[in-house]
């Protein structure tokens, strides 16, 4: 049954001349159909190369718009409309206009998990991967960080000569996870290494050996020499290293660590988006547009 689904949204993709991107966050059936599978905004940037009229974002709001503002002139949809992000929509752009006007002295730095709006009262975007970099570019010593206060704490620590303010915002899976949740985790599983997305709590990161963005953690794991690690991050991302790596265990650093807005979408969605009955089709105001592209582009030329 899912292959017969699977192929049939193979067939329209062809025939309709549809892209699917895929978050490492949804399930491996949809992955399998998927033309590129990744991070968020790696995941933007191929939508933005390749000729197809029609984009599938599997995965969260935030992602479906930041697809649609690298690539204006296609037809760019969320494959499940309910699809949102807790911390992309912790903070407004009314908010952060009346924390600026308080700090104006400040550069804002928003993570890419921000919705397309608030982008626009920002100065400059960042993925988890290029944060560090950016920040340590930036021509000022003074940072507003948004809206995640674990990763901007740990970009803040490896960068003492700037002075970082943090507001209260963050990833609501992430950021479930304690010191005692690795203690137990470590307990069980003494010879794992410990992977952690800085989504997590510092006390967290602290205690892993590598530090990284999803598709980072995937990497370290594939290529090291070692046979046993804890995945500190959505659980799904243990079951695709371990289809992808079965000579190698993988343990779930706790079994809360599930986003409900990924696994949102299922492949029947896939196939409803790709007849064209499902899904949401992004728009953005001229407004909203330019003043989120301005903020991407001065990710981009920053590194």
């Amino acid at each position: 049954m899912i292959n017969d689904i699977q192929q049939e949204i193979l067939r329209l993709k062809k025939e309709k001349d549809i892209c699917i991107l895929a978050h490492c966050y949804q399930t491996p059936e949809i992955l399998e159909v998927a033309d590129f599978v990744g991070d968020s905004f790696a995941l933007s940037v191929e939508a933005s190369k390749v000729s197809n009229k029609t984009v599938i974002m599997c995965g969260v709001r935030f992602m479906a718009e930041t697809v649609k503002i690298l690539s204006p002139d296609k037809k760019v949809i969320l494959s499940n409309e309910s699809a949102g992000c807790p911390m992309a929509e912790m903070m407004t752009k009314e908010m952060i206009e009346k924390v600026k006007a308080e700090n104006p002295d400040y550069a804002v730095v928003a993570y890419i998990n921000t919705t397309s709006e608030l982008k626009t009262v920002c100065d400059v975007c960042v993925t988890s991967s290029s944060a560090l970099k950016i920040c340590k570019s930036i021509d000022n010593d003074n940072i507003l960080f948004i809206p995640d206060k674990n990763l901007g704490s740990w970009i803040a620590k490896q960068i003492p000569e700037k002075n970082f303010k943090l507001l209260d915002g963050c990833c609501p899976v992430h950021n479930l996870m304690t010191k005692e949740t690795v203690e137990n985790a470590k307990r069980e599983h003494p010879s794992a290494e410990f992977l952690v997305h800085p989504e997590c709590p510092a006390e967290v990161v602290e205690m892993a050996d590598y530090v990284g963005s999803t598709t980072g953690i995937m990497d370290y794991a594939k290529k090291s020499d070692k046979k046993e690690f804890i995945i500190g991050t959505e659980n799904s991302i243990v079951t695709h290293l371990q289809l992808q790596c079965p000579d190698k265990m993988f343990y779930q650093l706790s079994k809360d660590l599930i986003c409900r807005d990924m696994k949102a979408t299922t492949l029947v969605d896939v196939l409803n988006c790709c007849k064209g009955t499902f899904g949401q089709v992004i728009e953005l105001d001229e407004e909203t547009y330019k003043g989120a592209k301005k903020c991407i582009d001065e990710m981009i030329r920053l590194g």
